[in-house]
């Protein structure tokens, strides 16, 4: 472990390679399972968050950034492409057929290790809101949890006490049926972050936007030679216990597929007259009695 300045930040990015599921992009096996051979694979949108989030502890506190994802060799792509966004340091790929067919929980026994043994001591984790494949949101709570770090999830902005060693971040609180609200919170680093769609990352002082610009001119350089920042790690690198990452280490799978069923819109349209009070007030009431579920 590196513990040469106590000061220094160590963060670790968790990306994933996920189908590109816009539209012409995506093929089906006749089973209606994804034909990932046959699909455009590209960074995950929610991981290229998790990057951004992580160029800006780069920019702003000066952290030493690796990323790290857990998928077959064609996963490079999106390890590169997070380079290109945060400028990373280090580029790490777990990648081994006994990790194949891993759920969430098994994954995150993966990544543990992994930044277990990043050589460095680990202050703070990105990870995005969830996979557009898997759309579970887990695998960043369930690696904190495996990893014995605090988690903050759904989180819009955050900052760094780099002397108190603390993390402070406003996170979404989603109250279903009602409204969402903003919540102000921060633990003690270690600490895995999970950010919201919602994440922007604002560069207020002259400094900071200077710096970035340096970053980003750096990160092309870096993505031109990534191969040399790349470790690939197999299982027994990782010295992982077979029992639990994979499929033999899956609690649960997934052993049926089905097709949504297409239902045809049926929907009504009509203009209402701003000046009349009475198409106004059936407006009101049309809006209340969906808001009580009776419609």
């Amino acid at each position: 472990m590196d513990h040469a300045n106590d000061n220094s930040i160590n963060v670790a990015v968790m990306v994933k390679l996920e189908p590109d599921l816009s539209e012409g992009n995506v093929s089906y096996n006749p089973d209606g399972t994804l034909n990932r051979s046959q699909t455009k694979n590209i960074l995950g949108p929610h991981s290229a968050i998790a990057c951004r989030a992580a160029m800006y502890a780069k920019t702003c506190y000066n952290a030493w950034v690796a990323v790290c994802s857990m998928g077959p060799p064609t996963a490079e792509i999106a390890l590169k492409d997070a380079m290109a966004i945060c400028c990373a340091d280090e580029l790490h790929l777990y990648s081994d057929r006994i990790f194949a067919g891993a759920d969430t929980l098994a994954t995150a026994e993966t990544i543990k290790h992994g930044i277990i043994r990043m050589g460095r001591r680990i202050d703070l984790v990105f990870s995005g809101h969830r996979a557009v494949d898997g759309e579970t949101g887990q695998t960043g709570p369930q690696t904190a949890w495996k990893l014995g770090f605090n988690f903050i999830g759904n989180v819009i902005d955050y900052s760094i006490d780099v002397e108190r060693r603390m993390v402070r971040a406003r996170r979404k609180v989603y109250l279903p049926s009602l409204y969402t609200v903003l919540e102000d919170v921060e633990c003690p680093l270690p600490a895995l972050i999970a950010l919201d769609p919602s994440y922007k990352d604002e560069y207020r002082r002259v400094s900071e936007r200077l710096r970035y610009a340096r970053l980003e001119k750096e990160a092309r350089r870096r993505v031109m030679d990534y191969k040399s920042y790349l470790r690939i790690w197999s299982a027994k690198d990782l010295g992982v216990d077979v029992r639990y990452v994979g499929l033999a280490g899956s609690p649960t799978i997934v052993y049926k597929v089905e097709k949504i069923p297409k239902v045809k819109a049926s929907r009504r349209a009509r203009v209402v007259d701003p000046s009349n009070l009475d198409d106004l007030r059936e407006v009101g009431n049309l809006i209340l009695n969906i808001a009580l579920g009776e419609r």
